[in-house]
């Protein structure tokens, strides 16, 4: 709980930095983030030295160096990394990552969800259930795709906290109870 609360606090301080300067600099820190985040997902060792309280501050911020070397940053995020190693809170860059995309989802209007499908969809069919899914919420959507053959039929759109279970599964559901009741 306390991590999340840290990478919340760094999230919005390094968004209220880029903020200042605008959209372009709030998306180049996203991809930053990103491509750090990647690097460590590649290399579990660094993140093991991230989290190590072995490793002193002075030794992990050697290590974002010559990442943020390799990953040719500079500026306000390479700033960002280094006190990140002084606070000792390189372990919670995913967690920072994450509140970051969101903060700047919230920002552009970008509204994020997942659909469910039984079979997979292809380009043409995805681009159609976004463009009318973005008409009726009348706000940008970025989906992700995924197929769960268990639905059998239809599909469970899920944005935020909500869920919406159009699903064949669903239905049968609801059609056994209302048997069940004897309706």
């Amino acid at each position: 709980m306390t991590g999340n609360i840290a990478a919340r606090r760094y999230a919005r301080a390094l968004f209220a930095l880029g903020r200042k300067t605008g959209l372009p600099e709030l998306e180049s820190y996203a991809v930053s983030l990103g491509t750090v985040r990647s690097a460590l997902a590649e290399s579990p060792d660094l993140v093991r030295v991230f989290k190590n309280p072995i490793f002193t501050n002075e030794e992990k911020k050697a290590v974002i160096e010559k990442l943020a070397a390799k990953l040719k940053l500079k500026g306000a995020i390479l700033n960002f990394f280094r006190l990140l190693a002084d606070k000792d809170r390189l372990r919670e860059l995913e967690g920072i990552s994450v509140i970051f995309g969101q903060l700047l989802d919230a920002e552009k209007g970008v509204v994020r969800g997942e659909l469910l499908t039984a079979v997979p969809l292809d380009t043409e069919k995805r681009n159609a259930v976004i463009k009318q899914l973005e008409k009726k919420a009348k706000r940008s959507l970025s989906l992700e795709f995924g197929v769960s053959p268990e639905i059998l039929g239809g599909v469970v759109l899920k944005v935020g906290d909500q869920v919406m279970d159009a699903s064949l599964r669903a239905q049968l559901s609801i059609l056994k109870d209302t048997i069940k009741r004897g309706e």
